[in-house]
């Protein structure tokens, strides 16, 4: 039974209480043929159905309660599943060199054991302090790996040697080589050497530009391998990832800039 029919079951069962009420009553006043001395009776009877009416309406209360948190809990359900469902495509898709070192780290017990002690240090773990507030920095580039229907879709002559790993592998370097473009900008000159300050002072114009402004991007000069390098493998690597929309192109002054794109 659904929320609807238990409400309109309680509507039912209050009316029949109340009919059942104006019945003890006239049959009482004719038992006793004396109105005055039934009314003790019909008193204790009626404040017995007045409390269970009451109770009934708690219960109804807490019913309509309970059916307007329902939408709320559905789309709590679908955002949840929504979550799971590119958790599953991220790790579907994780080259295999990076799922090797994971699994390393979780099935060597010295590793973990190590990882934990530069995590959380034994003192810590006894006597917790308050953590200092730290200030947020550049956000972390994202990784729109392929999957091999994708890769599959594409003709042989654009595709080529080219494996579902090795683009993969390529898709997280310049993601990293993003990621360093954005500290570079947003670092200190009295934290960078003088040769890093020039390709910052670079980076910052480049930045200011509408078709890179907000966007994580790399340079042409960025790619230096060791997954992606500017030979013919690499070179096959950029076509096909501009072609799914990974990445677009655009020259600004003498550089050759790449932005991560968001594939439609």
């Amino acid at each position: 039974m659904d929320l609807k029919q238990a409400g309109s079951s309680l509507d039912a069962l209050v009316s029949s209480f109340q009919s059942r009420i104006v019945d003890l009553q006239e049959l009482v006043i004719a038992r006793n043929m004396y109105p005055t001395t039934s009314m003790p009776d019909l008193s204790a009877v009626d404040t017995s159905l007045k409390t269970m009416e009451s109770q009934i309406q708690a219960i109804k209360d807490r019913l309509q309660e309970e059916r307007n948190v329902i939408p709320k809990a559905k789309k709590f359900i679908e955002l949840s599943q929504q979550q799971q469902r590119k958790l599953q495509h991220m790790l579907s898709h994780m080259p295999p060199a990076m799922l090797e070192r994971r699994s390393r780290s979780d099935h060597n017990p010295s590793i973990s054991m190590v990882i934990d002690d530069l995590e959380e240090p034994s003192h810590l773990k006894e006597e917790p302090v308050a953590m200092p507030k730290m200030r947020k920095g550049p956000i972390p580039a994202p990784r729109w790996y392929i999957s091999f229907d994708e890769l599959d879709s594409l003709s042989s002559y654009m595709r080529g040697r080219l494996t579902l790993d090795k683009v993969n592998i390529a898709i997280n370097e310049i993601a990293v080589h993003a990621e360093t473009n954005s500290h570079l900008i947003s670092c200190p000159k009295k934290k960078l050497a003088e040769d890093t300050w020039e390709k910052a002072l670079e980076l910052r114009d480049i930045v200011s530009a509408d078709s890179v402004k907000g966007k994580h991007f790399f340079l042409e000069t960025d790619i230096k391998g060791p997954g992606l390098k500017l030979d013919n493998t690499g070179k096959a690597i950029l076509t096909v990832l501009r072609h799914l929309g990974r990445i677009v192109e655009t020259r600004i002054g003498h550089h050759r800039v790449f932005t991560l794109q968001k594939p439609q």
